[in-house]
């Protein structure tokens, strides 16, 4: 069954001269419980796509579906409960004045959810940290401990769809790994359909199963994560990101970091 569908998805800004198209007829399609990620250079519309599927910005053109209903730009509080998104600074998307437990709490409360004391520890457990937590501050955590908290908000409300824009890209590369593992036992554990966006191919491919390639506002190119490692890409835009993590190899997100990481073979014939 598709979960979550986006049919020729159209976003400008500005007007007349100032006009651009930052998103430029996208479509595509994801099965409930799969992980399908946009992946591009800075600037090329894959967050842009994802703000207005969050309902952050109603102002588009196309129909977004979920669970094969047309959803309205200007979204119902229900939509909200089904679908979290996580947001790539997580400092800047915790209250620096609030508690953990006030900020799991409040959005628990807007959705009149049952038991909420209970859900705010099941909801700190499911991310590793516990009720020790419930009454620091997000100045009293690690970066790593910021975006739990910011996945356990998400995971309160017990959406079947989770928004992930660049979850991993401000953390260290060791607490990446740990964050992008916990996504994908969390995935396992509770059937939740990821969308994901990031520049990095070797993050999109740690999760996703099947990709978009994004550039100028446009999808270029659709790929599964075994066509992307074995280099059956055709676009150009494609090739220069695979040329990007052939050139950090190691160094960025390898095989010590993930467990497992894709390998890339290369038009030279060297496996990364």
């Amino acid at each position: 069954m598709i979960e979550l569908s986006v049919e020729n998805l159209v976003i400008e800004f500005g007007a007349d001269r100032t006009l651009v198209r930052a998103v430029n007829d996208v479509s595509f399609e994801i099965e409930r419980g799969a992980c399908y990620g946009l992946v591009g250079e800075s600037g090329c519309g894959k967050s842009t796509v994802l703000r207005a599927m969050a309902g952050l910005n109603s102002r588009y053109a196309g129909t977004i579906s979920l669970s094969g209903e047309v959803v309205r730009p200007k979204r119902d509080k229900s939509y909200y409960k089904r679908v979290q998104m996580v947001f790539q600074d997580p400092y800047g998307s915790l209250h620096p004045r609030k508690t953990v437990y006030s900020q799991i709490l409040n959005p628990m409360l807007v959705h009149r959810m049952p038991n909420t004391e209970r859900g705010v520890d099941q909801a700190l457990e499911a991310v590793g940290l516990g009720a020790s937590f419930r009454f620091r501050y997000p100045h009293q955590l690690s970066g790593g401990q910021r975006q739990r908290v910011a996945i356990a908000r998400a995971l309160a409300l017990e959406p079947e769809v989770l928004l992930l824009d660049e979850p991993t890209s401000a953390l260290d590369v060791s607490v990446q790994a740990e964050i992008l593992n916990l996504l994908a036992d969390l995935r396992a554990e509770k059937g939740l359909t990821y969308l994901m966006v990031s520049h990095d191919l070797a993050v999109i491919t740690h999760l996703c199963e099947r990709l978009a390639v994004m550039d100028g506002g446009k999808m270029v190119e659709e790929l599964t994560r075994e066509q992307l490692a074995r280099s059956e890409t055709q676009h150009p835009a494609t090739q220069r990101l695979l040329k990007a993590t052939e050139e950090l190899g190691e160094g960025a997100l390898g095989e010590t970091d993930f467990g497992m990481a894709p390998t890339f073979q290369t038009n030279s014939g060297r496996s990364q």
